[in-house]
């Protein structure tokens, strides 16, 4: 919510795109979330996907199957559960990237 109140969300009154955003909640389902990742990494006007560690989890194996370099993929904490860097798939492919022994 914050991301909006700052402007980012973006809301195509005339559904050209869609909005650029997905507001998770307990209501939210998984084929909800899983079609909004899709759909997200698919838009030629969305370079960077900001998704929550908590979201991520849910859909990890949509996650750690992208391998195209655009939108980059950043998982961010969440107010509710603390980031935790051995979870995050892309972190761990940034430090195998560069001479780590994740991935």
């Amino acid at each position: 919510m914050g991301f909006l109140l700052a402007g980012v969300g973006h809301k195509d009154p005339l559904k050209r795109g869609g909005p650029n955003f997905l507001i998770v909640d307990n209501k939210t389902t998984l084929k909800n979330v899983e079609e909004a990742f899709r759909d997200f990494t698919s838009r030629p006007d969305i370079a960077v996907l900001l998704i929550t560690q908590t979201v991520a989890a849910m859909i990890r194996h949509l996650v750690d199957g992208f391998t195209k370099p655009f939108p980059a993929i950043l998982e961010i904490p969440s107010k509710d559960v603390q980031y935790n860097p051995d979870q995050d798939s892309i972190l761990s492919r940034v430090k195998f990237l560069f001479g780590g022994d994740d991935v």
